[in-house]
């Protein structure tokens, strides 16, 4: 709707490199779009390009941050290279004893985790397999080939957004980030779900990687998914181009 208010020449079609589902946060996203200006206007600057579409935005909790000038056979999904999303989890407390600030921002999780047994579990996941287990049956992975390979699954410490207060030195964060060129529908939701799962004694690593060597979606994830506000898309890595 932004870009239409710039007058270009026909149809604008973004084409972003990552979707998220309801309740998801992007830290940064990328994606490409092909504007035609009418004849005797040169193009858009980067630079004016950003400020003319941030100033469409507003007052969407959305912001240009950069633009760059691609090839013509530039794809923002087809050509990333990988994918890096984090999900925030503050231990040891309920939804209610968040900060206003923190709430829908990370899964408030009431007990203490074993980080230890959670390291051990998320080394299982690391490397390329089939992760039907961890996909969710939905008309979106139904054409998609279950087999990925995760470059990253790192825990750790992190901080709350107002660490300065009082109100809040006391909470505890963790950070579950997550690495790989794709990711099946809700898979870093339920990777994520089945570590606290560890965490909490719920589940025991082995048990963990027997569910990723069973393939079967059905067998225990629908417990153990995490809420989507956690969730964080950080970084989308493209070859030779800086975002």
């Amino acid at each position: 709707m932004a870009a239409k208010k710039l007058r270009p020449v026909g149809i604008i079609k973004f084409f972003i490199s990552s979707r998220t589902d309801s309740g998801v946060h992007a830290i940064c996203n990328s994606a490409h779009v092909d504007i035609e200006r009418t004849e005797g206007k040169p193009p858009f600057t980067e630079d004016i390009l950003v400020q003319a579409m941030n100033h469409h935005l507003n007052p969407e909790p959305i912001k240009l941050l950069k633009a760059i000038r691609v090839f013509d056979n530039f794809h923002a999904r087809y050509n990333a290279l990988s994918r890096t999303y984090v999900y925030r989890v503050a231990v040891g407390c309920r939804y209610s004893d968040l900060p206003v600030f923190e709430r829908h921002l990370c899964w408030a999780v009431d007990g203490g985790l074993n980080l230890a047994t959670m390291h051990e579990a998320s080394r299982f996941l690391l490397g390329k397999h089939d992760f039907t287990a961890f996909q969710s049956a939905n008309s979106e992975n139904a054409f998609k080939s279950p087999i990925k390979t995760l470059l990253k699954a790192d825990i750790t410490p992190s901080s709350g957004i107002l660490v300065h207060q009082s109100q809040c030195r006391h909470l505890q964060f963790l950070d579950f980030t997550f690495k790989s060129k794709s990711f099946l529908y809700k898979q870093v939701r339920r990777m994520t779900g089945a570590l606290v799962a560890v965490g909490l004694d719920r589940l025991t690593p082995q048990q963990l990687k027997e569910f990723l060597e069973n393939k079967d979606p059905n067998h225990f994830l629908g417990n153990f998914v995490a809420p989507p506000d956690g969730l964080f898309l950080k970084e989308v890595e493209y070859e030779g181009i800086d975002f």
